[in-house]
């Protein structure tokens, strides 16, 4: 991660000394980057928001040339204007601006994340900190414009959503008998000025719900804190897949390699980032829960009115200078999956290579659009990967999350794992699945809409669609001859090209020096020398199509297949 003194960019003092960027120096190194686009003019956070920022991921819009928005001029469906700014794809709209907020290149992400996994560092704990220079609680929080009504937190999905929710909203909160926190993210629901919804992700990251369950049986209310903007790495941290004894602060203080500076709350007895922008503190009700929802939700579906938690806020500080971060989630991609996949992407693959084992396997890519990642995995393995360890890596990656691989598709590294097309492509050609394809029964039903035809179980399927033989080469000019064409396509002013593997031709194995000879003499223009030569290896033993399939030691080729086929036309003719 990016380091930085306690002196911000402009000189101005902002909190004890720390080893990593806060928000505002992260916006600040996205300006500088191209990355960043203000919008000072007035600006709906209800109706107007996440729609104009959705557009970049529904629009057509490639990856590199999204941006992040900050809006500085926010109001609300009653016309009622804000002090606080809202930020949204700052994090993650891009892979680039996720790297910014590392600190480090798009390619070392997957090593900073292994690294701080297995590296955790212990926070630092402060007397005083940013994210409390201002301080309401009690009576004060029920006063038009001092509760969660003072906070400019946006409708996701206009039309839909049933209140504003909090989307990148890391909620801690402590095992009760292990005292070790947690921290994760979920939605949140404004319902008054001092109540907020919590809807836990069971399926994907069950931390707080276990609290929860535990706080119950105690007859005890589940103390809380909600940070809404924080810096990057504790950010990030936040969305990762780790195990529920593992406080992520740690691991945060891992990626970035110093201590996060944390200060305990002013009513909860919990740690927060001293850097947080805001923090809501508060008790998670264990005895009652209230309907909560509709939300647009990141499977792509409307998450319909369910019977949730909520919890009682006991306080809010915030800095001076907050900056309220909101996150785009819903259909796929959007900042919501793209947070998670560059995060999860490496787990999967220290989980296949280190834990099991597995030396053949090269990538694990989770397929992102509209299946919101844990859906489709597509494993790369070494094509010498022996059958048996390729189906130990299918298992392995669908065992992996609960909600996790519902289609895991082995595949070699010539298939573009992001390419769908290139994905069915392998299916159709590389699996035969009357042999490749296994079905796991007894899997939840996962993060999705409900179907109740199943009472909740699923399954995963998993094919390998990795090369079992020699095959011909694929069907494109050679490399050199797609470059050269290219210079040409854009000396001519052509509009920009965007390659999609495969954009040109190469060997699977199947090419033997004749067909080399012959293809080399076809460019050259000398293929009337090959015309001669095969009259001259003319027959009428063999039936028509029949392959050849190798050469004799004359250098004539044979037809291995011819007595089989002849024998196959034979029995058609006789209707068997």
């Amino acid at each position: 991660m990016a380091k930085t003194s306690r002196k911000t960019a402009a000189g101005k003092s902002n909190g004890p000394d720390r080893g990593y960027r806060d928000l505002h120096e992260h916006l600040r190194e996205l300006d500088r980057e191209g990355l960043l686009i203000t919008v000072d003019r007035p600006i709906n956070k209800d109706t107007e928001m996440h729609p104009l920022v959705r557009w970049q991921f529904r629009g057509g819009i490639n990856e590199p040339d999204r941006k992040a928005f900050l809006f500085t001029n926010v109001v609300d469906g009653k016309g009622r204007k804000y002090d606080i700014p809202v930020v949204v794809g700052a994090l993650a709209a891009t892979r680039k601006i996720y790297s910014v907020g590392m600190g480090c290149a798009i390619e070392d992400i997957g090593k900073a994340w292994t690294h701080a996994i297995a590296n955790p560092v212990l926070p630092n704990v402060v007397q005083e900190a940013p994210c409390q220079e201002i301080v309401i609680t009690g009576k004060e929080l029920n006063k038009p414009g001092k509760g969660l009504d003072s906070i400019p937190i946006p409708i996701s999905t206009p039309g839909w959503d049933n209140a504003p929710y909090t989307t990148l909203s890391q909620y801690i909160s402590k095992d009760p008998e292990t005292g070790i926190q947690n921290m994760g993210i979920y939605r949140g629901q404004v319902k008054s000025p001092t109540r907020l919804g919590m809807n836990p992700s069971l399926e994907n990251q069950p931390g707080i719900y276990t609290h929860w369950e535990k706080a119950k049986a105690r007859g005890e209310k589940l103390p809380a804190a909600v940070i809404l903007g924080c810096p990057p790495c504790v950010a990030f941290t936040s969305a990762q897949k780790l195990s529920e004894d593992t406080d992520e602060l740690h691991v945060a203080g891992g990626l970035a390699g110093a201590p996060i500076n944390v200060v305990r709350c002013k009513t909860v007895d919990l740690l927060v980032p001293a850097e947080a922008e805001i923090v809501i503190e508060g008790y998670i009700n264990t005895e009652w829960l209230e309907p909560e929802a509709p939300f647009g939700e990141s499977h792509g579906h409307v998450n319909l009115q369910e019977f949730n938690a909520y919890m009682e806020v006991t306080a809010i500080t915030r800095r001076k200078d907050a900056i309220l971060t909101s996150i785009i989630s819903q259909v796929t991609p959007s900042e919501s999956s793209l947070i998670k996949r560059v995060a999860l992407e490496p787990v999967f693959l220290n989980h296949l290579k280190r834990q099991m084992g597995i030396k053949g396997v090269l990538k694990v890519s989770m397929h992102e659009p509209l299946t919101n990642l844990r859906k489709v995995i597509a494993v790369v393995v070494d094509r010498k990967t022996p059958t048996t360890e390729v189906w130990r890596a299918l298992y392995g990656a669908a065992s992996l999350l609960r909600s996790g691989g519902k289609m895991v598709i082995a595949i070699n590294d010539d298939i573009d794992p992001d390419n769908a097309d290139a994905l069915l492509w392998a299916m159709s050609y590389r699996a035969n699945f009357a042999l490749d394809l296994q079905i796991l029964g007894n899997r939840e039903q996962g993060h999705g809409p409900r179907s109740p035809r199943n009472g909740g179980i699923d399954a995963s399927l998993l094919i390998d669609a990795t090369l079992k033989d020699d095959f011909p080469p694929i069907a494109l000019p050679k490399k050199e001859f797609m470059e050269n064409a290219k210079a040409i396509w854009e000396e001519l002013g052509l509009p920009t090209l965007k390659p999609e593997a495969p954009w040109h031709g190469y060997s699977l194995g199947d090419w033997s020096a004749r067909n080399e000879q012959m293809a080399q003499r076809a460019v050259r223009g000398d293929y009337f020398i090959t015309g001669e030569e095969i009259a001259k290896q003319r027959r009428r033993d063999v039936p028509m199509n029949t392959e050849i399939k190798s050469e004799r030691s004359d250098g004539e080729p044979s037809a291995k297949a011819a007595k089989p086929a002849a024998k196959a036309k034979k029995n058609v003719k006789a209707g068997k």
